[in-house]
């Protein structure tokens, strides 16, 4: 059987995501378009990738402006998902009327997101019918909180003051499944290996040495 396209999307379909607006804003313009295909590339230094198609109308925007954002979209904001994959007069134009606010870059930050990531482009490679953007993180943000790079890099952050409202800590992530959006099943959780490795690496340190006397 020879690798389809269509049959090349429905088994990446099976493979469940999450749902990003990844935004720009070059020469007083923002622009967005949905993203699915975002991951993290290095914990040291922190980096991300985003991949974007080739027909895209905001690849001149990201490489131009040097930037972008990732915005991790909440179950409530599947109208943003579904208008900035849209070629509309409303997303050009009207930016899906969403309210941003910035934090180190400039890029938009949307109102409201489940977490974000703002970053400047260090490299941008082929791939295939879609271009590879790599970011470094100038700023993120998620529950509430939000850590910056560069300290002075506030001083020009018009989230600074409205954390919680940038980002929830309530909120839950909107999920992409077969081509459908999906939520969370809340009663279901169960502890990463990572966790388990983790809480026993704690439990080791805490206990206290034996001493020459019970040796």
């Amino acid at each position: 059987m020879a690798i389809e396209k269509d049959f090349f999307r429905q088994v990446m379909g099976r493979f469940v995501t999450g749902v990003t607006v990844v935004t720009t804003h070059h020469n007083g313009t923002p622009a967005g378009l949905t993203v699915n295909a975002f991951c993290s590339v290095s914990l040291s230094p922190p980096l991300v990738l985003v991949c974007v198609d080739l027909t895209s109308s905001v690849i001149p925007l990201i490489r131009e402006s040097g930037i972008y954002a990732v915005n991790m979209l909440t179950t409530e904001q599947e109208a943003f998902s579904r208008c900035f994959a849209s070629p509309t007069e409303e997303r050009h134009q009207h930016f899906c009327y969403a309210n941003y606010y910035t934090a180190a870059t400039g890029a938009p930050i949307l109102e409201g997101a489940h977490a974000f990531i703002d970053t400047h482009i260090v490299a941008e490679y082929p791939g295939g019918d879609h271009i590879i953007f790599v970011g470094q993180i100038e700023a993120m943000g998620a529950g509430g909180q939000v850590a910056f790079a560069d300290a002075s890099a506030k001083e020009d952050a018009t989230l600074v003051g409205h954390e919680e409202d940038a980002t929830s800590e309530e909120s839950l992530p909107l999920g992409y499944y077969r081509g459908q959006y999906r939520q969370l099943a809340d009663g279901y959780r169960q502890p990463s290996l990572s966790t388990i490795f983790n809480a026993k690496q704690r439990e080791q340190q805490e206990q206290p040495a034996a001493s020459s006397e019970n040796a």
